[in-house]
């Protein structure tokens, strides 16, 4: 009996001390495995975007700085144009930093899908006469989202309005109504069956000293496709590129030919 409990306890150890081998080669793994994100967090750290703000959530919206201000946005995952795109911040980015290049002090600014907000904010803060538009579905959230951001810090009040692309533009939008010093647009191309009612819209919008500006990350060949069709239609230049992250922001007029229309003159 005694020999029988002393094979007991000699197992007993083993397992004991196998059991003490495997925590102590799990925690190696785990700290291994910890050592490799702490490293791999730093590299991505390293390769963050220029663009790409320092942001941070807090009470369920997410906090952004720009124009020295505090921004924060509420986003609605259930609708694609209710989610921050990172075209948005390329452009919040760009016009913080080129004042001067463009400048939006007391201009008449138009955004297309304007989406979360953020855009229309910036622009706001850098005293514009902001209108952002987007379809009916994600109206609450951008308009909840521009005017907690804007009420007293800005000299103009923005407004938030309904616009469905290519849909009866003349008459909701007449052109010797509505005119506009600049167009805004950020990450408005994707997979999606309207790039030719977006285009129309660009040209409707874009009239005779009015610059577009549009911001997109190119993700798709329908992407490319839009791109050169863009540049068919308007007098583009290149604002910024930035090759690892495939991001793009354009400057547009429209075209000669095309002011001569809108004149009248054809």
């Amino acid at each position: 009996m005694d020999l029988k409990d002393e094979g007991y306890e000699a197992d007993d150890k083993d397992e004991r001390e196998n059991s003490d081998s495997r925590c102590s080669t799990a925690a190696s793994d785990e700290d291994i495995i910890g050592q490799e994100h702490m490293k791999q967090t730093a590299e991505q750290q390293e390769r963050k975007p220029a663009w790409a703000p320092s942001c941070y959530g807090r009470n369920g919206k997410d906090i952004y700085y720009y124009v020295g201000q505090e921004i924060g946005i509420y986003e609605y995952i259930d609708s694609y144009g209710a989610v921050m795109w990172p075209a948005a911040l390329a452009l919040c980015s760009f016009l913080d930093t080129n004042r001067e290049r463009v400048n939006l002090q007391g201009k008449q600014v138009l955004e297309l899908g304007a989406g979360t907000g953020l855009v229309a904010v910036v622009a706001s803060l850098l005293g514009a006469s902001v209108t952002a538009t987007d379809l009916p579905d994600v109206l609450g959230n951008l308009k909840a989202n521009v005017m907690r951001n804007t009420k007293g810090r800005c000299r103009y009040t923005p407004q938030v309005a309904t616009l469905s692309w290519g849909h009866d533009l003349e008459r909701t939008y007449p052109t010797s109504v509505y005119r506009y010093d600049y167009v805004l647009a950020a990450d408005v191309v994707y997979h999606h069956d309207f790039l030719d009612e977006l285009l129309v819209t660009m040209k409707h919008f874009c009239q005779p000293g009015t610059t577009l500006i549009w911001a997109n990350k190119v993700r798709f060949e329908t992407d490319l496709t839009f791109t050169e069709n863009f540049k068919k239609s308007f007098h583009t230049s290149l604002l910024f590129e930035d090759g690892e992250t495939d991001m793009k922001i354009f400057m547009a007029t429209c075209r000669e030919g095309e002011r001569e229309r809108k004149r009248g003159i054809w």
